[in-house]
């Protein structure tokens, strides 16, 4: 029981770190001589620019930030009912609260993603016609939050599946 444990808080940690970096990092629109994540745009890795009101559709970006902050504070929230309630349920009761916030961390994730997947190509091709092209790639930080999205939602189900033993 121990070892099961050790790794349900350990997958768990695993996809909160996924969640910060896929957020914060600046990776998820990549190109020769630029990268872009949800909150700027960097040029030549010297020249960068925060992503606000300036830039067309820039409510596309916000949603991103949003469900992408929403997802990763759920997912941290997740972990400390989890922790609560390991010493609070009493034997045999199931982890339903924490696996329903992880699974909304999932959810918030996977909107976030699919948002940025759908729009990612108007976006950058009206704001980033300076660069003089339109050609890149996915970055890993965008690869990062679709694991954190598998992650998360096996967790919520292992959440779902557990119960509470001596």
């Amino acid at each position: 029981m121990l070892v099961l444990l050790f790794f349900i808080i350990a997958f768990h940690i695993t996809s909160s770190a996924l969640l910060f970096i896929a957020t914060i990092d600046n990776t998820w629109w990549v190109g020769e001589d630029f990268f872009a994540d949800v909150w700027r745009v960097c040029v030549n890795t010297t020249n960068c620019t925060e992503i606000n009101e300036n830039f067309e559709d820039y409510s596309i970006m916000q949603a991103v930030q949003a469900s992408m902050i929403l997802s990763t504070i759920l997912c941290c929230i997740a972990f400390v009912i989890f922790l609560l309630q390991l010493f609070r349920l009493k034997q045999g009761e199931r982890f339903i609260l924490t696996a329903t916030i992880q699974l909304m961390s999932c959810l918030c994730v996977m909107i976030g993603a699919a948002i940025y997947t759908d729009r990612r190509e108007d976006f950058h091709r009206t704001n980033l016609v300076y660069l003089q092209t339109s050609e890149g790639r996915y970055g890993y930080s965008f690869i990062l939050a679709w694991v954190a999205f598998a992650f998360t939602l096996v967790s919520s189900l292992m959440y779902t599946v557990l119960r509470k033993r001596k």
